[in-house]
C-alpha cells in the first residue's frame, strides 16, 4: 500500500473518531455546541503549537507556522456549524446533508479545474454513494430546516478547507497556522459557555481528545495526504468516514450491528476501493 492511502486511511479513521466524540460529548448534552467547538480548536492549537515550536529548535527549519486565514475561518465555520447542526439533527440525517455537501462542492470544484472521472472512477462513486444512502434512509426523519442548513454550511467549509489543504505546503506547518488563527473566534466560545456552565468535566474531556488528537494530529495527516489525491478522489474516499465510525460504535458503544449495515458498508468500502483505483491500472 501506497504511503498516500496509508495516510488517507489513518485520516479517515482520526475523522469517524471525531464523530464519536462529538456524538457522545453533544448527544449526551456533556458540553454545549460553542464550548465543544471552542475547546476543540484551542485544544487543537496548543498540541500543534508546541510540535511546531519544537520543530521550528531544528536548524534550517524555516517559519514555526504557515497556513491562511482564509483556512482558518473555513476549519472554524465547518467545526461551529457541525456541532450547531448535530444538536438539531439525527445522526443519520447529519451524516447524509454533511458529506452529500462535502461530494457536490469537491467534486464540482474538480470538474471545474478539469479533473474528469474515469468511467470506473465514476462507477464506483456511484456504487458507494447509493449504498450510502440506502443505508441511512430508514433512520432519516424530516430534517429541522435550520439544522440542515447549517450542515450544508459545515459540508462546504470542510470541502474549502481540504481543497486548500492540497497547496498548503508543509502539513504540519499549515495545519498549526490554521488552528492557531481560529483562537480569536475558538476563545470567546469557551468563555461563554463556561460562563453558562455548559462545560460538564465529561464533556471537556471529550473536547480535549477531539482538539487535540483527532482533528489536530489528524488534520495534519489528512494535508499530508491530499498531496497525492486528486479532488474527486479526496471526496469519495471520505464517504467511508460514516461506515468506519458506525463500525466504531459497535465496538466502543455497543450499539447493534444489522445485516443492513454490514451490505451496505461492504458496498461502500467496495465502491470506494473500485473507484480510487481506476488511475493506478
Amino acid at each position: 500500500m501506497s504511503s498516500t492511502l496509508w495516510l488517507t486511511a489513518v485520516a479517515m479513521v482520526a475523522f469517524a473518531s471525531n464523530s464519536l466524540l462529538a456524538r457522545l460529548a453533544l448527544g449526551n448534552d456533556a458540553i454545549d455546541p460553542g464550548g465543544f467547538t471552542g475547546i476543540r480548536l484551542a485544544s487543537g492549537a496548543a498540541v500543534l503549537a508546541l510540535i511546531a515550536l519544537r520543530a521550528h529548535k531544528q536548524p534550517a527549519t524555516g517559519p514555526a507556522i504557515g497556513g491562511s486565514w482564509a483556512s482558518a475561518f473555513a476549519l472554524f465555520a465547518y467545526a461551529i456549524a457541525f456541532s450547531l447542526a448535530y444538536a438539531k439533527l439525527g445522526a443519520a440525517v447529519g451524516a447524509l446533508v454533511l458529506f452529500t455537501a462535502v461530494q457536490a462542492t469537491m467534486i464540482g470544484w474538480g470538474l471545474a479545474q478539469g479533473d474528469r472521472p474515469s468511467r470506473r472512477e465514476t462507477a464506483g462513486l456511484a456504487v458507494a454513494f447509493a449504498a450510502f444512502v440506502l443505508w441511512l434512509s430508514p433512520a432519516v426523519t424530516r430534517p429541522d430546516p435550520l439544522g440542515t442548513l447549517l450542515m450544508i454550511a459545515s459540508g462546504i467549509a470542510w470541502a474549502v478547507y481540504s481543497l486548500r489543504g492540497k497547496a498548503a505546503g508543509d502539513p504540519m506547518r499549515a495545519t498549526a497556522g490554521n488552528f492557531l488563527r481560529t483562537l480569536p473566534f475558538a476563545v470567546p466560545l469557551v468563555v461563554v459557555s463556561l460562563w453558562q456552565g455548559g462545560v460538564s468535566i465529561e464533556g471537556l474531556g471529550l473536547a480535549l481528545v477531539s482538539g487535540g488528537v483527532t482533528s489536530g494530529l489528524g488534520y495534519i495527516v489528512w494535508y499530508r495526504a491530499l498531496g497525492g489525491l486528486t479532488a474527486l478522489s479526496a471526496a469519495i474516499v471520505q464517504l467511508s468516514v460514516p461506515v468506519i465510525a458506525a463500525l466504531g460504535a459497535v465496538l466502543f458503544l455497543s450499539e447493534t450491528l444489522s445485516l443492513r449495515f454490514v451490505i451496505a458498508g461492504g458496498l461502500v468500502l467496495g465502491g470506494i476501493a473500485f473507484a480510487l483505483t481506476a488511475r493506478r491500472r
